[in-house]
Order: C-alpha cells, then sequence, then structure tokens
C-alpha cells in the first residue's frame, strides 16, 4: 500500500486538497477542528521529514556560502523585493488585500518546502541550514521592505515573536525530538528499527497534512472569493515568475542539481502560516487573513505541480557549467 501511495503521491496529494476542502466546506465543525490540527501535522511532517536527514550533512551545509549566498542573500533578499515591488506597481491602489499580499510574498517559507524540497529531488538538508538566516533576516528587512514600497509607518505593527514561535515551533521542536531519537536508536534496536520504518509514513502524514489545511482554510476563502480575485491572480502570477527565474539561477550559478532544485523551492514558497496571525493582527478578520489563506492554497497545488515539474525542468545531468 506505501508503495503504491509512493508512486502516486501527486495524485494522492490532490485527492486530498479536495477531500479537505469538501470536507471543511460541507462541516463547519470539521473546519474549525482542522483548523487546531494544522501545527500538530506540520510538526509530525517535519519530525519525519529531519529524521532522515543526516545531521552531519546539516553541519557541512553551514559552510557551503555558495548556496547560503544564492538562496538567502540573491533569491529571497534581492530578487523577490524586486519582483513583489514589481507587481505592486501594477496593482491597483485600493485594493484592500494590497499589504496581505506584500507581507506575505516579501517572507521566505521556513516549514513545508523542506519536504517538497525533498519530494523533488532537491537538497532538503542544506535548506534546513538555511532556515535559520531566512528566519531572522526577513523579522529585519520586512518593514524595511514594506516601508520602501509602501512609504509607511504602518510597517511598525509587525513585531517579531510569530516568526520567533514559528522557529522553535516548527523546526526547533521537531528538529530537536528527530536528534534524541536517533541518539536512542544507537542504544535501542527497538527503536533503530522505529526510526527505519517511519519514512514509509511519509505520503500519509503529507495526504493528512493537505487535508488539514484545506479543510480548515477553504472555507474562509470560500467566503470572500469574489474579493480575492486580483490577489490569487498576483500569487500565480508570482509563483510562475518566481519559478523561471529560480530555474535560470540554478543553472547559471555553480550549484548542484540538488541545490538548484532546493533554490527554485525556496524562491517560489513563502511563509504563510507564520504571516497569518500577524495580518490577522493588522488587519482583523476579513479580507487580510482569507488573503494569506489564498496564498497558502494557491501555493500547495503550485508545490504538487513543480514536484514533477522541477526534476524534469533541472534534471540529473542538469549540471552548472560553472560548478
Amino acid at each position: 500500500m506505501f508503495a503504491s501511495l509512493t508512486r502516486h503521491q501527486v495524485l494522492w496529494y490532490l485527492i486530498a486538497i479536495v477531500a479537505g476542502a469538501l470536507i471543511g466546506l460541507g462541516l463547519p465543525v470539521a473546519s474549525s477542528v482542522a483548523a487546531a490540527a494544522i501545527t500538530p501535522c506540520l510538526i509530525a511532517l517535519l519530525f519525519v521529514t529531519f529524521l532522515d536527514i543526516p545531521f552531519d550533512a546539516v553541519r557541512d551545509s553551514f559552510t557551503d556560502m555558495k548556496f547560503l549566498g544564492a538562496a538567502a542573500a540573491l533569491v529571497n533578499f534581492v530578487l523577490v523585493p524586486l519582483v513583489v515591488a514589481g507587481i505592486y506597481v501594477m496593482m491597483p491602489p485600493a485594493e484592500p488585500f494590497i499589504l496581505p499580499v506584500l507581507i506575505v510574498l516579501l517572507t521566505p517559507c521556513i516549514d513545508y518546502v523542506l519536504v517538497f524540497t525533498r519530494l523533488a529531488g532537491g537538497d532538503h538538508v542544506s535548506l534546513l541550514a538555511l532556515t535559520p538566516v531566512l528566519m531572522l533576516v526577513q523579522i529585519i528587512l520586512l518593514p524595511v521592505c514594506l516601508w520602501i514600497i509602501l512609504g509607511t509607518t504602518g510597517v511598525g505593527l509587525i513585531a517579531p515573536g510569530p516568526f520567533i514561535a514559528a522557529l522553535v515551533i516548527f523546526i526547533l521542536l521537531p528538529l530537536g525530538a528527530s536528534v534524541l531519537v536517533r541518539l536512542l536508536s544507537r542504544r535501542s534496536t527497538v527503536v533503530d528499527r522505529c526510526v527505519q520504518s517511519v519514512s514509509g509514513l511519509m505520503v500519509p502524514l503529507m495526504m493528512l497534512t493537505l487535508a488539514v489545511i484545506a479543510a480548515a482554510q477553504v472555507p474562509l476563502i470560500a467566503s470572500h472569493l469574489w474579493e480575492l480575485g486580483g490577489a490569487i491572480a498576483t500569487f500565480v502570477v508570482f509563483a510562475v515568475l518566481m519559478t523561471c527565474l529560480g530555474a535560470i539561477l540554478a543553472r547559471v550559478l555553480p550549484l548542484s542539481v540538488g541545490q538548484g532544485r532546493a533554490l527554485v523551492f525556496t524562491a517560489v514558497t513563502r511563509n504563510s502560516l507564520v504571516m497569518l496571525p500577524i495580518v490577522r493582527a493588522i488587519t482583523a478578520d476579513g479580507i487580510g487573513p482569507s488573503t494569506v489563506v489564498a496564498q497558502t492554497m494557491v501555493e500547495l497545488v503550485f508545490m504538487l505541480l513543480l514536484v514533477r515539474l522541477v526534476p524534469r525542468i533541472l534534471p540529473d545531468t542538469a549540471v552548472s557549467e560553472n560548478r
């Protein structure tokens, strides 16, 4: 059964999203329960991901300045702000979703990007080593980028608390637990056997996580669907642009194929789950949170496409000439 799930995983992920959306729309109580289940599901998913990572490789990744510079400095904090500023110029100035759109697009993802990168054969280990840098720099630069683009003092409403909480909950907690289990597996054959079999849970856990997110968030999008047309189109345009630009840079820069694939995923994925409480605090309930939720759903569908598309754009033979 697990082999069948793995072989057709993208199809099963789409089925999970559709099933979750239908449950959320049909059962309001289920939507509330699903919203509370998102964080535990993500923690479990990331725990299983981290459990498969050789942590000596994580240590070595910190010394790879080529990838750190390409993914953090160049793509997420130079190229993405320029693209977002260009998109902002094209947006109607009176749209109420402008601030939430800018907030979510300017902040790179630190959680499930690792899972999707791994599914596409990307270097999720190097990306894991990059997460503290991405989190710290986006805390510092988000108010600066908003001030440059909007010229407003309202950016002072953005506090670092949710960023730090996300780093602890989604990275440090599952990472620490996986290290502890690894240490225990060296002393217990029972724990070691459990560790060896856990990787088979990746696809079911991803299906559960996608279904839970869809059940919790699709009803919120549905309640503001007509108002969100422009925001949804913006998110699609951003994802397409960053996929193309990320793929071009992956071929031009002196990176391995795995790092190139990781570069594409970190360019496209955004920190929507962390941004949701920040946007809710700034805009209250309504169009602001719905905008962030819409970005999550657009991104999840796009990630499923990229899991199949990125290995074809950057096949194993596509090694940069500059490497």
